[in-house]
């Protein structure tokens, strides 16, 4: 009902769900008596402060160097890993029959009988672009080319088209307001006026309504002549090219055009809505320079944001806020804000200066030149992900060990290795509570949509005058999977790493997903309207960074187990490899179809035939359409090939 990505993103919750029910199932009966019943003089390895002492005996860090209980641990590891392998195999073939059914629909869907050409060399002399791509496209497809549409800078129309819509808009709400006046007082009404300097303060008083309609009527063929003048002398090395079969726009897809890979490159086109227009003039080298650029600002974001959440996982703690802001003493020594404080500051804190990230890294990733809204929202999720992991996971915890032995660190610099392994459990407090705060406000404010409800009924009261502004104040958005699978990421990352570490954490993990699936299911059905459909193409992504944070997991039991001086660590050393190799065979299987649409897929029948003029136009940007369907000023840039081929 909610779309592919939105079914694709509950089986990634439900495969999450159930990884770690199979973990809590074994983990917890075992690990936890095994860690309580460790006889101790004394805790070396504090998994906390304060209140949350008692949790210090549930952990790995309570058994003692070189126990035979750390077998149990050990086997624990292989078993966290393989339930992993097991579930996201059989969840990437789920996720595969998914997207295969939906690319199958006998509804014909406008995209798949498009293909997205780039890179198209400068045409020879005396022949424009439009003629250059309609000639070579007809060349190698005869019998299924239908036209296309050349792209064009829609700078200057864009502006216009704007202002228009804008006029447009102000002139139903001043018809609505009078329409009101005339219901409120005198059945004549009172017709609104304006001022026409700046923001309506200053200037000549007149008659909105009038004035409105004006402007519109100067704008109309002003508008006209610019969409003339863009589609014949402003047309890029860029193209949309139609065919009138899925099988065809798909081969063409996955075909390679030109012997040089930066001349004719040719992909799968986006949904219409989804099109990024300034992107796409983007050239082959200068799209990878991009590329890179952008990853290197990325690498100085992250390692800048590392200072400020080291010293916040550091400073917001009880001690340094006495020592630091004394005047808060008699405050915080009350017991039940103290209790609160010291489970929830840090993470409060965290989530707050997380906020202020998304918008900055969706920037970034338009500006390599990514042509499609969805590849975009996939990059900036990848991005946040490595940035959540770098910075939360690994800078709260070697950032909180680091500040708190760092005199140590002094005397002793070969001490560091010893006593970032052994702050590790040190942090499992912090984020259990971390986990613990972002499903019950997370979810709660998710649920209730507070804030959302707030905003709308201001905006009704003191803003909305018209159905269009009022549906538009009401609109609840898409999932805003840029920020929600890197979060989700975030908590899996978490309770893997510390699984076996403090296996208490996985019941907290459980709940998370558990209650995700249930408030989110709510949100998909009767909330969210999605805003793009790529068929699943999230899936990969998710696919690979779960198991990169198993990854991070086994790594960091080898350090641990090192550290506790077990003979057998070096057992540990397959699973890695392992896992390196279960990611390489996952992508050789299975990514292909992911990138493109099989043959077989697309091949399947049709309910009716496509009517391809329909498709054809609904590429057309809103401010080069015409209302007229057969305006000839489109025909420099939209093809006069095939014409007559069209089905509709």
């Amino acid at each position: 009902m909610s779309g592919v990505d939105t079914a694709v993103y509950f089986v990634f919750l439900s495969t999450v769900l159930s990884i770690l029910v199979l973990y809590g199932i074994i983990l917890l009966p075992v690990l936890l008596p095994l860690a309580a019943t460790e006889k101790r003089v004394y805790v070396t390895n504090s998994t906390s402060e304060g209140t949350f002492n008692e949790l210090d005996k549930l952990s790995m860090g309570h058994v003692k160097e070189k126990s035979p209980r750390l077998w149990a641990f050990l086997i624990a590891t292989y078993w966290v890993s393989f339930v992993t392998y097991f579930l996201l195999w059989k969840a990437y073939k789920h996720v595969s029959g998914l997207r295969a059914k939906a690319l199958m629909s006998p509804e014909a869907k406008a995209e798949q009988f498009a293909v997205l050409v780039r890179d198209i060399p400068p045409p020879p002399e005396g022949q424009t672009i439009k003629e250059q791509v309609d000639s070579y496209f007809k060349s190698i497809y005869p019998e299924t080319f239908y036209r296309s549409m050349v792209v064009t800078n829609n700078k200057e129309v864009n502006k216009i088209y704007e202002e228009l819509e804008g006029y447009k808009k102000k002139l139903a709400r001043a018809e609505a307001i009078y329409t009101k006046s005339k219901e409120l007082g005198k059945p004549e009404g009172s017709r609104p006026s304006m001022r026409t300097g700046f923001l309506g303060l200053i200037g000549k008083e007149v008659d909105s309504i009038e004035y409105f309609n004006e402007k519109i009527k100067e704008l109309v063929p002003k508008l006209e002549a610019a969409q003339k003048v863009t589609l014949r002398e402003k047309q890029l090395r860029s193209a949309l090219i139609f065919f009138n079969s899925r099988v065809a726009a798909a081969s063409a897809s996955q075909s390679l055009h030109a012997q040089m890979v930066d001349k004719w490159t040719v992909t799968e086109a986006p949904e219409p809505r989804q099109l990024l227009w300034s992107n796409l003039k983007v050239k082959f080298f200068e799209r990878v320079i991009r590329q890179y650029v952008i990853y290197i600002i990325v690498a100085l974001t992250i390692l800048f944001y590392m200072i400020p959440i080291g010293l916040i996982s550091a400073l917001t703690t009880l001690d340094n806020l006495k020592k630091f802001l004394p005047f808060l003493k008699p405050i915080i020594n009350i017991d039940a804000i103290k209790i609160v404080l010291e489970a929830y500051l840090p993470q409060i804190a965290l989530i707050v200066f997380l906020a202020l990230l998304p918008k900055l890294l969706l920037f970034l990733s338009k500006a390599e030149g990514i042509p499609s809204v969805s590849h975009a929202v996939r990059a900036t999720s990848g991005k946040y992900f490595y940035f959540t992991v770098l910075n939360v996971f690994l800078g709260v915890t070697i950032g909180g060990t680091l500040f708190r032995t760092f005199k140590k660190i002094q005397k002793d610099p070969n001490s560091l290795v010893d006593l970032l392994g052994n702050g590790l459990p040190g942090n499992a407090t912090f984020f259990l509570t971390f986990v613990a705060l972002k499903f019950f406000v997370g979810y709660g404010l998710e649920l209730s949509r507070l804030v959302p409800l707030i905003i709308y009924h201001l905006k009704r009261k003191y803003l909305c005058k018209t159905e269009a502004e009022l549906k538009e104040a009401w609109a609840p958005g898409d999932f805003g999977y840029a920020t929600r699978v890197p979060g989700d990421m975030l908590i899996i990352t978490i309770v893997l790493c510390y699984s076996v570490i403090a296996p208490l954490i996985i019941p907290f993990g459980v709940v998370y997903f558990g209650l995700g699936w249930l408030v989110l299911r709510n949100q998909a059905l009767k909330v969210f309207v999605p805003s793009f459909e790529s068929y699943g193409k999230m899936w990969p992504h998710m696919h690979t960074r779960i198991l990169a944070s198993l990854l991070l997991f086994q790594i960091t039991m080898l350090g641990f187990f090192g550290l506790k001086k077990f003979y057998y660590t070096p057992f540990l050393i397959p699973l890695p490899i392992i896992s390196l190799i279960f990611v390489y065979v996952c992508w050789k299987k299975f990514y292909r179809s992911f990138h493109n649409t099989p043959l077989e897929v697309a091949c399947h029948e049709l309910k009716e035939v496509p009517n391809m003029e329909q498709i054809f136009r609904s590429f057309i940007p809103p401010s080069l359409n015409s209302e007229k369907a057969d305006d000839e000023q489109f025909e420099d840039a939209l093809s006069q090939v095939s014409r007559m081929g069209s089905f509709a």
